[in-house]
């Protein structure tokens, strides 16, 4: 198992969903139980699924100086970029550290690709681009970085993290690494995942949507419910008097099954690998976790794997849940999101429920809980378990 580290304070956090833009209305919907999902709307023959669609995104219109980003992703990015004051927090942080000193780690699992789908609806009878979709910048996986890093200005260390519903909870891995090894004083990470035709109709050829909303852990699950998000967190090393932060990133894990393409690891093997090494890093037995924010997809295999682990591994009174009923499977931006939840549990003593689950699985223990909670939250763990079995955990931690 990897020795502890050193905690990093969370100087500035957000999420956007299809709860609402930035953290109050996620709390607010986590208290109140209520789902954003909605009948499936998106593209010229919908899936006859629930989707969890942020509202607004097409009515951004980026400033002339970034229109060459244009696209549903950028835009999203750009929506939660704006929200709970974020850009004021890095740029904050870019005066005191300097522009290449805070490095860029985002993920993501379909970047811009929604675009480049566009783009091959309007080839010219030469089978070209139009003039306007000619931008390889936003054709390619990197263009969400690229994109904030310009926005943001910053100019150290940037990286794309592509690795499927992982994608945005690796980040703080690799912020960590870059702060520990002296290449940053500080970094955003995040990410954003906007829907599109790529990815619906890809999981549902998987057979893995549902055609109602998702009820993750329940005795009836069907599958998933597709959404889309972005969210960032401005990561430093701790600070003192003025600029300490109460909320920090304790340890994480990761690791792979090296199982099946698509299939997780009959016995969590991976899963548990990633949760063990997260417990190692914070010095926490599991029995210190108040809450676990569960990957919890609503797919058969996925939550039969977690939820036999959470319930071999966790005692009883610890408060688990999926928040995928909220706002969807956000894919590449799940990590950052469900991240922002398990933060939010700590800052305001709240344990949100399951929502959409009717009747548990009785496979499942009784850590899994289907109503919000109030309650001091001292630690939580973040479980993203990616597709492929590509896996990631969080803690994170009240400062000492």
């Amino acid at each position: 198992m990897p020795s502890r580290i050193s905690p990093l304070q969370i100087s500035a956090y957000t999420a956007t969903s299809a709860v609402g833009v930035g953290k109050e209305a996620l709390a607010d919907a986590l208290a109140q139980s209520r789902s954003g999902l909605r009948a499936n709307d998106f593209g010229d023959a919908p899936l006859p699924t629930w989707i969890g669609r942020v509202e607004g995104v097409e009515e951004v219109r980026l400033p002339e100086s970034l229109a060459q980003w244009d696209c549903r992703n950028n835009r999203l990015a750009w929506m939660g970029l704006q929200a709970d004051g974020f850009i004021d927090a890095v740029a904050a942080a870019r005066e005191k550290y300097g522009a290449s000193r805070i490095a860029l780690v985002l993920g993501t699992s379909t970047a811009s690709i929604g675009e480049t789908e566009l783009a091959y609806t309007q080839l010219d009878a030469q089978g070209m681009f139009p003039p306007g979709q000619r931008r390889p910048e936003v054709h390619t996986p990197h263009s969400l970085a690229m994109f904030a890093q310009q926005l943001l200005g910053i100019s150290g260390p940037s990286e794309t993290i592509s690795t499927a519903c992982s994608s945005s909870a690796k980040v703080f891995a690799s912020a960590e690494r870059l702060i520990r090894l002296g290449l940053a004083d500080a970094a955003v990470v995040g990410g954003a995942d906007t829907l599109c035709g790529s990815v619906l109709f890809g999981f549902n050829s998987l057979e893995l949507v549902s055609s109602e909303p998702c009820r993750p852990f329940d005795a009836a699950r069907k599958g998933i419910s597709l959404g889309e998000a972005a969210g960032f967190a401005l990561v430093e090393r701790v600070q003192t008097g003025a600029d300490a932060a109460p909320l920090h990133l304790l340890g994480y894990g990761e690791a792979s099954d090296a199982h099946h393409m698509s299939t997780p690891h009959p016995e969590g093997l991976g899963a548990e690998r990633a949760l063990d090494e997260a417990l190692a890093r914070a010095g926490l037995a599991p029995e210190a976790i108040d809450y676990i924010n569960m990957h919890g997809t609503a797919s058969q295999k996925n939550d039969e794997v977690e939820g036999a682990l959470v319930a071999r591994r966790f005692p009883a009174r610890t408060h688990a849940s999926s928040t995928k009923g909220f706002m969807g499977h956000t894919l590449g931006a799940a990590g950052i999101v469900e991240a922002v939840i398990s933060l939010l549990a700590i800052e305001r003593g709240l344990m949100p429920g399951t929502v959409n689950t009717h009747t548990l699985d009785e496979g499942f223990g009784p850590q899994i809980r289907l109503e919000p909670a109030r309650g001091e939250v001292r630690y939580a763990l973040s479980n993203s378990f990616g597709f492929g079995g590509n896996n990631c955990s969080l803690v994170f931690g009240k400062a000492a």
